[in-house]
């Protein structure tokens, strides 16, 4: 019977490469048979390949979903000639942003590909650094949205009110973090398979660089073309990226406990070269294949990692009324005109960019925008506006150095209590009212403000926008981070 079924399974994987295949060019073949040459290599020849398991991420993006098929007709076209082909292991790291449409699209990426029940493949998500089985119909634990909350929070506040802020580092360490444990879990991997561009590699490791230092975890020794070094250099961060935070808090270990190797084996195998077609041309496999779906302007709108686009342009919008001293309307236009400035660098179509121009165009639609981003923000990042405004002071570090004129600016009825305040911040006892207003106003419990009134907000290299605009390489368009779902609402 077992054999029966192994044959019947057989002859559907096959069926499942055969239609794959269907959906590849001429140059997208090659590729792969570039790609399998690698890994075979890589895993110390064919008669190693069935020992030989590899890390692929998978975030519901477009990219992401497209790097998996083509993987996983590598995994089908070795198991059609050799006796055993390479394991996969495809994991997602779960953030408060991560929202049912980029879930629905890896799980529909799963069933086309059939990666479910095949027992070569480990179907994996990581929720509040908890590694379990991958379901796209369970909901983030309330314990880890309130653990990515604050750590978002802390990581934002650690800066002066003078540099602008930037809600994606702790996306930035988060995965960086993951990266590193999910490729020691249950006996490890061999390699990691990486597929960003070397703009993408540089704007990962800028952003990953400018959050440890927000973490104190001193200085990340990165260049762009180390990216096959990146397991030692995450190495170098410690085993827990948030520890400088939380001194005297427990924090959830990773877990389950006694599961992760001491020692990592992993490497990292670049194939961003070998990622042949443009997004235009990828398209028919993405929808007609695997299903998968996008907000196709949010993707494009997008400037910064792991935030969606109207979430961004909130913010910006929102620190140019409190901060600049100008108006909100006036912080959307200058987002929206960065934005358009990257989409017609990479080509896109210019349909896009004026349905973009049109979006921000109208302020009863602006009004409209506002209202919805600052729900947006409340549901998915569990961030009020006075919160958001707070984080655009950043008042706590330095011993409060920002506070008396974020007070001026936006409470100037608790200039009294200033002194109350700090008094706070040092762990001496206040009023009950002044500790529910600091915990109101900024989202934040107040032993987690007196850590960051003790710390100092540390010189980094902060990219407002992260890449800079001279950065465009004209390499194949491709999408940036997670999907600007949110925007739409979903």
């Amino acid at each position: 019977m077992t054999s029966i079924h192994d044959q019947a399974m057989n002859y559907v994987y096959q069926q499942v490469l055969q239609r794959l295949l269907g959906f590849f060019s001429r140059a997208e073949r090659t590729a792969l048979q570039l790609l399998i040459q690698r890994l075979v290599v890589a895993a110390g020849g064919m008669e190693r390949i069935a020992d030989f398991k590899v890390l692929v991420i998978q975030s519901g993006t477009l990219d992401s979903c497209y790097t998996l098929a083509l993987l996983r007709a590598a995994q089908l076209s070795i198991a059609g000639r050799a006796p055993g082909t390479f394991q996969l292991r495809v994991a997602t790291l779960r953030l408060n942003g991560t929202g049912p449409m980029a879930l629905d699209n890896i799980h529909r990426s799963n069933s086309a590909l059939f990666l479910y029940d095949d027992p070569r493949v480990e179907l994996l998500m990581v929720d509040n650094r908890e590694v379990m089985p991958f379901n796209h119909l369970q909901a983030i634990g309330e314990g880890a949205h309130a653990a990515n909350r604050l750590n978002m929070l802390m990581l934002a506040h650690r800066r002066t009110w003078t540099e602008p802020l930037d809600l994606s580092d702790d996306g930035y360490l988060s995965t960086g973090e993951f990266y590193g444990q999910i490729a020691r879990w249950d006996g490890g991997v061999n390699a990691l398979i990486n597929s960003d561009s070397p703009r993408q590699q540089k704007q990962f490791i800028n952003g990953l660089s400018r959050a440890a230092r927000r973490a104190d975890l001193g200085m990340v020794n990165f260049t762009s073309s180390e990216i096959d070094r990146l397991f030692a250099l995450l190495d170098n961060l410690g085993s827990d990226y948030y520890q400088a935070f939380y001194v005297n808090q427990e924090q959830a270990p990773w877990r389950p406990l006694d599961s992760f190797e001491a020692c990592r084996r992993s490497t990292c195998i670049d194939i961003h070269d070998l990622l042949v077609a443009k997004l235009e041309e990828r398209w028919p496999l993405l929808t007609d294949f695997l299903g998968v779906r996008s907000d196709e302007l949010a993707t494009h709108l997008s400037i910064q990692e792991f935030i969606c686009p109207m979430i961004a342009a909130h913010v910006r919008g929102l620190a140019a009324c409190f901060v600049a001293g100008n108006n909100y309307e006036a912080g959307q236009s200058e987002y929206i005109r960065r934005a358009l400035v990257l989409m017609r660098r990479k080509h896109v179509p210019e349909r896009l960019c004026e349905q973009a121009e049109a979006l921000f165009a109208d302020s009863a639609v602006m009004a409209e925008q506002r209202i919805q981003a600052a729900a947006d923000a409340q549901k998915t990042l569990g961030l009020s506006e006075a919160q958001l405004i707070c984080l655009l002071f950043a008042p706590f570090v330095d011993q409060g150095a920002g506070l008396e004129r974020f007070l001026r600016r936006c409470h100037p009825g608790m200039l009294v209590a200033m002194p109350d305040l700090h008094r706070a911040m040092q762990g001496h006892p206040v009023p009950e009212q002044v500790l529910q207003w600091m915990t109101d106003v900024s989202g934040l419990p107040v032993s987690l403000i007196g850590t960051l009134y003790g710390m100092t907000s540390p010189d980094v290299d902060n990219r407002e926008f992260g890449l800079p605009l001279d950065d465009a390489d004209g390499s194949p368009q491709r999408d940036s981070g997670i999907i600007g779902e949110l925007s739409a609402g979903r």
